[in-house]
């Protein structure tokens, strides 16, 4: 068995699969290849053609796993207790006038995880509703975020969803 045949019959369909479970493209990348390496370098220990598949899915979800057990050591190191202010956010484009701007359901809300640095199940439990509700209302509230920093600041989306560029407005403009 060769490595070229393993790419030929599974590199797609093992990338599709290692994105649907990290969901991040650039570290789909990075398993992927990883994969390749590793099922490159223990080829040799390949037994039965047959098996092929299950052992490079195998492999391939060995270093799912190493991926996430690396992010969570990189997650453990952030301080849990910092927490944001308003003013950490100052420098950003019009930030005060459209968080305070926001319906009142979605603006506590967005202050409290965002801003405040609880986590939604405590959110959830302070304003006494659902976390589905809290989450519905924060992807709400950044919607209308989105909006109103394309629309005034002349900011752009990527592909990805996130705010891009330069503040470009009358209100910023003004010394």
């Amino acid at each position: 068995m060769e490595t070229q045949k393993i790419w030929n019959w599974f590199n797609e369909e093992l990338y599709f699969f290692i994105l649907k479970k990290v969901k991040n493209k650039n570290a789909a990348n990075d398993i992927f290849q990883n994969s390749f390496l590793k099922i490159h370098g223990n080829l040799h220990q390949v037994e039965e053609e047959e098996k092929i598949k299950a052992w490079v899915f195998q492999i391939t979800r060995n270093e799912i796993t190493n991926y996430f057990n690396q992010e969570s050591k990189f997650k453990d190191v952030v301080n849990p207790d910092q927490q944001n202010t308003i003013s950490d956010y100052q420098h950003i484009c019009c930030f005060d006038k459209f968080i305070n701007n926001l319906p009142e359901t979605y603006k506590e809300v967005i202050e409290m995880v965002y801003i405040d640095g609880k986590k939604q199940n405590e959110a959830a439990e302070k304003l006494t509703i659902s976390l589905a509700n809290v989450k519905a209302r924060i992807r709400r509230g950044k919607a209308i975020l989105k909006k109103n920093f394309n629309e005034c600041c002349k900011y752009e989306i990527d592909k990805d969803g996130n705010l891009v560029g330069e503040p470009n407005c009358a209100c910023c403009s003004d010394p």
